[in-house]
């Protein structure tokens, strides 16, 4: 049977047609183990900093860097294994970003003074950069058209998930035990992950894009007979590297092309946008409630564990509500609240420890979930050959803001205060819900009509 280009859609109609199946829930629960430790090995330094500040006298500044220096890190892990997860695939590309986060976060227990942990974190930071994008592109393609929002974003729920147990336990091991045993629980499992991530499948839509159509039909027969409700089998289905729908490799440039710029300017936008504002309050808060609040350490680590909470819960109803109200409707209205919350707390509360908690918590949680809907919807609007790519560089939006962020609030504590700092997170909000206007309405629609 000699190939045709009408191959390709015959497996992505069979995919389509595929319900939630046991297949999935593996893939979902693997790939969310390294997603989960992504979010460990991101948030620990938070928790292990009011410690370090009095062993090792690190000034504000300083603290600012050694926030940044892991986003730098996760800048250029984006770029790398988002490229790499094109050339190579979505499992091996996840498994080896697993890996070196993980090992790396092992290294960080060991150092013994502010300029090698520095280092550390940098490298460390490649690794906890391109898991996650790649992670979401995998999970994003094993979804079909109807309920991916609610498919995907209960999968990412492991993220915020992560963050919240992270908190609870910095704040129990850290003053007990010690900061180094947070990068200890954080990168051990981690390489026990990394091996369970080379045993998944690779994303039959991935396959398909290289013309591997008969992988990607072992793949989807698998899924098949997974699933209690499975549709009747296609024939069997040969290789066929020549097939038209086939692209060569992508230029980073296709991004900025005529169909791609809006989009593409959009995303990197509310990526910027969103982490500046959530990754400066959960890298920042701890110490601020410790050395300007002057709560306990315990207290101190304890309140900064309450974010990561409300956005666990604000995510659950999102992803139950998100293929009702649609991507642009939420990401819009999650800016405007949580701007609106930021600006009344740099405006007139500042001054309460109380009123800080609450409405960092709460403005936290909220902007929060728009940050899980970014992961859903990147991916949706760029195609397979350069999905990877474009959710990658994204991304590199995210690792730069955030690297701004710690560093500008250093700066802003020391010379105007907590207030200002606030104010500087409402203004970012105030930008991110103009960019969230022009976002393209995904809801429900097949990832290959959404974009060519």
């Amino acid at each position: 049977m000699s190939p045709t280009p009408a191959a390709a859609d015959d497996l992505i109609a069979r995919l389509e047609r595929l319900p939630f199946s046991r297949w999935h829930l593996r893939a979902r629960l693997v790939m969310g183990s390294a997603t989960f430790f992504d979010a460990f090995d991101a948030l620990a330094l938070a928790f292990v900093l009011p410690v370090l500040v009095r062993v090792w006298g690190i000034s504000p500044v300083q603290i600012g860097w050694l926030i940044a220096i892991g986003y730098l890190g996760q800048f250029a892990g984006a770029l790398v294994f988002g490229a790499l997860a094109e050339r190579y695939g979505r499992v091996p590309s996840a498994a080896g970003a697993t890996a070196l986060m993980s090992v790396m976060s092992i290294a960080c227990a060991l150092a013994g003074n502010f300029p090698v942990l520095l280092a550390l974190r940098l490298v460390q930071g490649i690794g906890v950069g391109g898991e996650m994008p790649v992670a979401a592109v995998y999970i994003n393609e094993l979804s079909r058209a109807h309920g991916r929002g609610r498919f995907f974003l209960l999968y990412e729920m492991i993220f915020p998930i992560g963050l919240m147990v992270t908190g609870q336990i910095g704040a129990l091991v850290v003053p007990r035990l010690g900061w180094q045993v947070m990068f200890l629980i954080g990168g051990i499992p981690g390489l026990f992950i990394a091996g369970w991530l080379l045993r998944l499948r690779e994303s039959p839509r991935w396959l398909i894009g290289r013309g591997r159509l008969a992988s990607a039909e072992a793949i989807i027969r698998e899924i098949e007979a997974s699933s209690p409700a499975a549709s009747r089998a296609g024939p069997n289905v040969p290789n066929d590297p020549n097939d038209p729908n086939v692209r060569g490799r992508t230029r980073w440039t296709e991004l900025l092309s005529p169909i791609y710029r809006g989009r593409t300017a959009a995303v990197w936008t509310l990526w910027a946008c969103a982490y500046f504002i959530t990754n400066g309050l959960n890298n920042w808060m701890p110490t601020l409630y410790n050395r300007i609040y002057g709560l306990s350490l315990d207290q101190a680590l304890r309140a900064g564990t309450l974010t990561n909470i409300a956005q666990v819960a604000l995510l659950l109803g999102c992803a139950f509500a998100i293929d009702r109200t649609g991507r642009r409707r939420w990401t819009t209205a999650a800016f405007v609240a949580g701007a609106a919350l930021l600006a009344a707390l740099g405006t007139f509360a500042a001054g309460s420890v109380t009123a800080v908690i609450v409405l960092v918590t709460v403005s936290y949680g909220i902007v929060g979930s728009a940050n899980a809907v970014l992961y859903l919807y990147t991916p949706e609007i760029y195609p397979t050959r350069m999905r990877a790519i474009g959710t990658g560089t994204a991304t590199c939006w995210l690792r730069l803001a955030s690297a701004a962020g710690p560093l500008l609030v250093g700066y802003l504590v020391a010379a105007e205060g907590t207030a200002a700092v606030f104010l500087m997170f409402a203004a970012a909000g105030v930008v991110g819900a103009l960019a969230a206007t022009r976002m393209l309405e995904t809801r429900n629609r097949r990832l290959e009509d959404i974009a060519p």
